[in-house]
């Protein structure tokens, strides 16, 4: 019987919540599941660090490195310049995640705001593609990616442009609304400029309808399929501990709510995000 593979666009393989005992137990179940490729994302500077050694490690994991707005009070120019370094190694592929949380605040907004920017602009340098956090910030969260180009004319003319199902071609900006959670019509706006959004494990959820309604609305080639494990474990594992491999659940959900099979859901999530990451 033919593998069908997979790929988890959004994990955190370098949790620092995780023993060390159970890190391996996830890469021994990664090696032994259908997942053909995982992106291990930094939040902040150790664990980009980590990101980007699981990479030069592991031979299906490709690393994003940034600081999440919940450690932005971590951060300085300095750290920002290790960041910058550590995106010039061999398979880190993206800057992330970074953006706006206005659910918890653990950082204030001031700072949330300016290193957003910052690390925005460290993207746009780069030419890298770029992993968003947004939550209870959707505007705001669209204004400063306009405001810094995230969208303009000069980044989208660094990638390929993007055929829709109806031959319809669309901008690529390469920035990912990770475990979106906004409306279909947010998400459609968000198409329109360039961007790519993932679905996680709360698509599962038995009221989760309005990420029911974007995957129904958003054609499959603009989205990507995720963990964000540790968290938001999807059914039937809900409550316990996510883990990368449980990605097959929120793909399945994604092919019954599209009324696709799972196979074309796999491929062509796998594609997009190969094309996204850049991975050959």
């Amino acid at each position: 019987m033919e593998r069908i593979a997979l790929f988890d666009s959004h994990a955190h393989i370098n949790n620092d919540t995780l023993t060390e005992e159970e890190r391996e137990s996830w890469i021994e179940g990664i090696e032994a599941s259908d997942l053909a490729y995982v992106m291990d994302v930094g939040f902040d500077l150790p664990s980009s660090v980590l990101a980007a050694k699981h990479g030069e490690r592991l031979a299906w994991c490709y690393g994003a490195v940034g600081v999440h707005p919940h450690d932005t009070k971590t951060m300085d120019e300095d750290v920002l310049q290790m960041i910058a370094t550590l995106a010039g190694k061999e398979k880190v592929q993206a800057i992330g995640e970074i953006g706006l949380d206005y659910h918890y605040e653990n950082s204030d907004r001031q700072s949330q705001r300016y290193w957003f920017r910052r690390q925005i602009q460290l993207a746009n340098q780069l030419g890298m593609p770029i992993i968003i956090h947004s939550r209870e910030a959707d505007q705001e969260t669209l204004d400063i990616l306009k405001e810094e180009g995230a969208f303009s004319q000069e980044r989208c003319s660094r990638f390929p442009k993007r055929v829709g199902p109806d031959g319809t071609t669309y901008p690529d900006a390469r920035v990912l609304l990770h475990c979106f959670s906004g409306s279909l019509e947010l998400g459609k706006q968000y198409i329109k400029l360039g961007a790519t959004l993932s679905i996680a494990g709360p698509v599962t959820y038995k009221n989760n309808r309005k990420t029911s309604e974007v995957v129904a609305g958003i054609p499959l080639e603009f989205l990507l399929v995720e963990t964000d494990s540790p968290y938001l474990t999807p059914e039937p594992y809900r409550g316990r501990k996510n883990k990368p491999y449980y990605v097959e659940y929120t793909a399945r959900k994604v092919a019954e709510l599209k009324g696709i099979s799972y196979e074309t859901v796999a491929k062509q999530t796998l594609d997009n995000a190969k094309r996204f990451f850049d991975i050959p």
